[in-house]
């Protein structure tokens, strides 16, 4: 096969600006010398007012990119820095991982990518889900015994004057007794969140999961709802409990089915394989290797902006008569099992993401 002819300054200009991550490269005195069309739009600047302009006026003097720059720069090594914040007056607050890597070509000469959304900020949303989840497990038995016993001689007593009182006051009682038990009934639903031992794990079949619960939804409450099953074939078994991930995806899914609008609502569960998310994480003695991502979508009207970061804790819900437990217990699974939740959300739509790690030969 011949060598490629090089490209042209335009071309590569071309290219540059059909990406939608905005890409900057400054020159050895920190002097912009390019930036994409999605660069304008972040920094809020057009090109001609941008280059030619030290970086320090366009981001804060203490900004840890600078510094990455300058290492960029000494090593000639690719380098990033995960959940950065860029906060200026003109562009607002931002939280973005920045990558950086030298232009071989140009000596001092630095490209920087920026990336708005960063899975290290995941796994840190991610860690305080799980917090969420395992939260519940504390009160779930502290409810099992501090409230559940007493609740059965307020029943027992109840029964007991219904036997002595009239038709009228029979109603009363029997009040008390069926409020009862839909108190023990809300107990007993939370005490599946109480720490059991480690869980047994092995290889599973992600894709045979998810089309049992995509054939459960299909059958039951997800009659009405277009769902659509878009699966990566080439994925490797991951490394979890079937029954576990069975329940994980079936309370999401039938959370998307009831987000999802009447009569045109569409559900879209999709995997993908994402390499090399190798990262050090809160909470975690080693690294997060997290290949395996399914995702769950729907076409509703989204997850209200003042609840997102509270929507895995207990209690949290947007439908009528819901008691929040869902996802607690969805976030305590996945957590349990060392992936990863995340929620995502736009115009119309909402996206719940799990990234699960794969069976390894160590596993086995």
């Amino acid at each position: 096969m011949e060598p490629m002819e090089p490209m042209e300054p335009m071309a590569q200009a071309a290219i540059l600006n059909a990406l939608a991550a905005p890409v900057v490269v400054i020159d050895g005195q920190d002097d912009v010398v390019f930036v994409n069309l999605a660069a304008e739009s972040f920094l809020r600047a057009s090109a001609a007012a941008l280059v030619g302009v030290n970086l320090q006026n366009i981001i804060p003097q203490d900004s840890p990119v600078l510094a990455l720059v300058h290492k960029v720069r000494a090593t000639g090594n690719s380098m990033s820095q995960y959940d950065v914040r860029l906060t200026t007056p003109r562009i607002g607050d931002h939280a973005v991982t920045i990558d950086g890597a030298a232009l071989g070509d140009r000596p001092g000469h630095v490209v920087l990518t920026l990336q708005a959304r960063s899975v290290a900020g995941r796994i840190s949303r991610s860690m305080s889900y799980r917090g969420a989840g395992r939260s519940v497990s504390a009160m779930a038995m502290m409810l099992a015994h501090e409230i559940k016993n007493p609740l059965s001689g307020v029943r027992g007593a109840a029964q007991l004057l219904e036997l002595n009182v009239d038709a009228k006051d029979r109603e009363l009682t029997r009040l008390i007794v069926e409020e009862t038990d839909r108190i023990c009934a809300l107990v007993d639903r939370m005490e599946i969140f109480v720490d059991s031992p480690r869980i047994e794990r092995g290889a599973v079949n992600i894709h045979a999961v998810l089309h049992h619960v995509s054939r459960l939804a299909k059958a039951g409450f997800g009659s009405k709802t277009r769902i659509i099953e878009a699966y990566d074939p080439s994925l490797p078994p991951a490394y979890g409990n079937h029954d576990q991930l069975v329940q994980v995806f079936l309370n999401l899914v039938k959370n998307a089915v009831e987000a999802a609008p009447d009569p045109d609502g569409e559900v879209v569960i999709s995997t993908a394989f994402q390499q090399g998310i190798r990262l050090s994480a809160p909470s975690s003695d080693g690294q997060i290797h997290l290949p395996l991502v399914v995702s769950v979508r729907d076409n509703g009207d989204g997850v209200p902006e003042e609840l997102r970061r509270q929507i895995f804790d207990p209690f949290v819900t947007t439908k009528p008569g819901g008691t929040g437990l869902g996802l607690a217990l969805v976030a305590k699974l996945v957590g349990d099992h060392g992936g990863i939740i995340d929620l995502e959300c736009g115009k119309q739509w909402t996206e719940f993401r799990v990234m699960l790690p794969m069976m390894t030969a160590y596993d086995g």
